[in-house]
C-alpha cells in the first residue's frame, strides 16, 4: 500500500528539515511526501528540494490549512494519506510499517494511535510534556477522539465522505474526524503505539482567543452533523486533556 504524506508549510526552515528526515528513514518505503507551501520566503523549498526523497510541491497561496490540506489530499496518488505538520516527526522509524500492516490485517477504513508533545526548550533531548494515549473508540460525546496528527485514513473515504470544511478554521480537523466516525461509523483500528512527536502550542491552543474559538466550532461541529451535543462536554473533554500531562512511560 502506498502512503501519501503531506506537510503544509510556511517559512519552517528551522524545523522541516527534521520532519523530511523522519519520512525518509521510515521502513516503509512505498511513500510519496506532498508539500502544500504557503509561498515560503525562507530556506523551506530549498530544504525540501535537496533532502526530500519522494517529494511533490506546491507553492501558491491558499485560504488556509485546512484548504491546503485538501490541495495535498488532491494531489495525493496514496491508498492512504497522513497529515504530518511541518514542525512534527514521526516517532520512530517503522511507524508507516506499522500502520500499513494493521490496514492489511483487519481490511479498516482508518488506524489512529498514540502521540507525544515536547515543548520547544525540550525538543532536542526529547523530554515529554504530554502524552495522548487515545484508547479504544468511544463517543465523541464523551470528550474523546483520536489525535488527527496520529489518524491515517484511506483516500476513498475521502472521496467518499468529503475532505475539510476551511470554515471551521482551527477546528476543520475535528470536524472532519466527528464526521466520519460519528456520522459515517468509519471502521478504524486502534494502533497502541506512539506514532507523532509533536511541538507544543498548535494554532488551537496558542491563546486564549483561539481556545474559545475552537469550542464554539466544536459545538457548531455536533450541531451540523446532527450530533447529540451534551453542554457538559467542554468539561469531559479538558478532564481528557489534563489527564495527559501526567501520563507515564
Amino acid at each position: 500500500m502506498k502512503v501519501s504524506i503531506i506537510t503544509v508549510c510556511f517559512n519552517s526552515e528551522l524545523t522541516i528539515q527534521e520532519t523530511i528526515e523522519s519520512v525518509n528513514n521510515q521502513t516503509h518505503k512505498n511513500i510519496e511526501h506532498i508539500f502544500i507551501d504557503g509561498r515560503s520566503t525562507d530556506n523551506t523549498l530549498r530544504i525540501i528540494s535537496e533532502i526530500s526523497n519522494s517529494c511533490k510541491v506546491i507553492s501558491e497561496n491558499d485560504n488556509g490549512i485546512y484548504d491546503a490540506m485538501n490541495k495535498g489530499i488532491l494531489l495525493s496518488e496514496g491508498d492512504i494519506i497522513c497529515i504530518l505538520n511541518s514542525d512534527d516527526v514521526f516517532f520512530d522509524d517503522f511507524v508507516l510499517e506499522n500502520v500499513v500492516k494493521v490496514f492489511k490485517m483487519h481490511d479498516v477504513d482508518a488506524v489512529y494511535g498514540n502521540i507525544v508533545m515536547c515543548s520547544e526548550k525540550d525538543w532536542v533531548n526529547k523530554k515529554v510534556t504530554r502524552k495522548w494515549v487515545t484508547g479504544t473508540q468511544k463517543s465523541f460525546t464523551n470528550g474523546w477522539h483520536p489525535p488527527h496528527p496520529a489518524l491515517f485514513v484511506k483516500k476513498t473515504k475521502y472521496q467518499e465522505l468529503g475532505m475539510f470544511k476551511p470554515k471551521y478554521r482551527i477546528s476543520a480537523d475535528f470536524e472532519l474526524m466527528l464526521r466520519f466516525f460519528e456520522v459515517y461509523k468509519i471502521k478504524a483500528s486502534y494502533l497502541n503505539f506512539f506514532l507523532v512527536r509533536m511541538r507544543m502550542g498548535g494554532t488551537s491552543t496558542r491563546s486564549i482567543k483561539n481556545i474559545i474559538i475552537g469550542n464554539i466550532n466544536i459545538r457548531k461541529s455536533f450541531f451540523e452533523n446532527g450530533v447529540t451535543y451534551n453542554y457538559t462536554y467542554p468539561f469531559f473533554r479538558a478532564m481528557n486533556k489534563l489527564k495527559q500531562y501526567f501520563l507515564q512511560f
